[in-house]
Formats: C-alpha cells, sequence, structure tokens
C-alpha cells in the first residue's frame, strides 16, 4: 500500500473558513447558501474546494457543491466507496416512519417548486398530508424526526411553535437525503400496501361454471 502524502496550502486569512467548512460538513452533512452564504462562497470557489476536498480524502470522505441547488455536501470518496468499515460512514439510518415522513416533505417540496424561492408547509397540513397516505405520527415521533432534519439541514423551523400554523422551512437538501437500499424498500413496502388496498377495493369476480342441463 502506498504511503499517504497530503499536500495543502491554505492562506492565513482562509484558515478560519476552512476550518469552520470542514468542521460544519462533519457536522451536518449538508452546508446551504441561504444559512451559511461566506462558508458557501468559500466552498464554491474551485481551488479552496480542492483544498477542503484533499483533506477530507483522508479520512473516507469528499464534498461536492451543487450551484443549482445552492448548497454544498459531505459525500463519501469514490475511492473508499466500498471499503469495510468506511462506506457506510456518512450514512445517517432513519427509522421506517421517519423515512415516511421524508417522503412526504420531499413530494410537497416537488409540489410547490417554482411557486415561491422559498417552500414552506404548516405544521396542520403536513400532519394532513401523512393521514392520506395512512399514517399517523404521535407528537413524540413527529418531533424526533423534525429534530434530526433540522441537525442535517433537510429543513427548518421554529422549535417554540407547535401549533397547526407553525411554518416548516423546506430545503432543496431534501433530495439528496435518502440512503438508496432504504427508499428502494420503503418505496417497495408503500407499493405493496397500495396494491393491498386496490384488491380489498376490488376483489377478483368468482369464476363459475355452467351447470345447466345438456342439450338434448
Amino acid at each position: 500500500m502506498s504511503d499517504i502524502n497530503l499536500q495543502i496550502t491554505v492562506k492565513e486569512d482562509n484558515f478560519i473558513l476552512f476550518k469552520r467548512c470542514i468542521r460544519r460538513l462533519l457536522e451536518s452533512t449538508f452546508l446551504l447558501k441561504e444559512k451559511e452564504e461566506r462558508l458557501y462562497a468559500f466552498l464554491a470557489k474551485e481551488s479552496n474546494r480542492q483544498d477542503v476536498s484533499d483533506y477530507l480524502r483522508m479520512i473516507g470522505y469528499d464534498v461536492l457543491v451543487d450551484e443549482k441547488c445552492e448548497l454544498a455536501m459531505l459525500t463519501v470518496n469514490e475511492a473508499d466507496a466500498e471499503t469495510v468499515g468506511l462506506k457506510r460512514a456518512n450514512i445517517v439510518t432513519f427509522s421506517g416512519i421517519q423515512y415516511h415522513l421524508l417522503l412526504a416533505l420531499w413530494e410537497t417540496y416537488l409540489e410547490n417548486l417554482g411557486y415561491d424561492e422559498s417552500v414552506f408547509i404548516t405544521r396542520g397540513d403536513l400532519i394532513d398530508k401523512l393521514k392520506s397516505f395512512g399514517l399517523q405520527l404521535v407528537s413524540a415521533e413527529l418531533k424526533a424526526a423534525f429534530k434530526l432534519f433540522k441537525k442535517y439541514n433537510l429543513i427548518d423551523y421554529d422549535e417554540e411553535e407547535n401549533g397547526e400554523d407553525a411554518k416548516i422551512r423546506l430545503y432543496p437538501s431534501l433530495q439528496f437525503g435518502w440512503d438508496i437500499p432504504q427508499f428502494k424498500a420503503v418505496a417497495d413496502e408503500y407499493l405493496h400496501t397500495e396494491d393491498e388496498e386496490e384488491e380489498n377495493e376490488n376483489p377478483p369476480e368468482a369464476e363459475t361454471e355452467n351447470f345447466g342441463e345438456d342439450d338434448e
């Protein structure tokens, strides 16, 4: 195995931003221009992004900047994607309920994309949407999910507001918050449930035989 050689030269004026960007990415995975414009601007500059990327690759990570969505995110370094013990290093496994909630939030984001610069949903509308999917969350489950999603910059909200009119800000990072194998499992479960409901509503007609008298 070859030795690891890291050579990074960061200007003194940028050293604090360099440290803050790395710590922020490791802490919350996503870094949003809307929330941390100065850090995002630092990473948007190719030379700075390369320095951060070189550093992160030493520990199995990398950084990706999506200028269209105006966000930067921590990713697994491609070279370590299949390395045992590292390939899931920055993957958070949500519970089934949290994944269903994430799907509902992402669908809401897509439905409202393009109408306003910022996308919001009220707590009451979200609960109604979840009920339409056949999912009812108790307050503790909803609170835990919100707290986790906020930590990773998928949503934002005022923790002091708990009424139905409380607004939840949806971020474009929602589209990147998927663990593909778990997403497929949840989607298959949803489709299976949907098929069962359709069969219950429209049961197949029973086959009947003709017991009429034979023609003479």
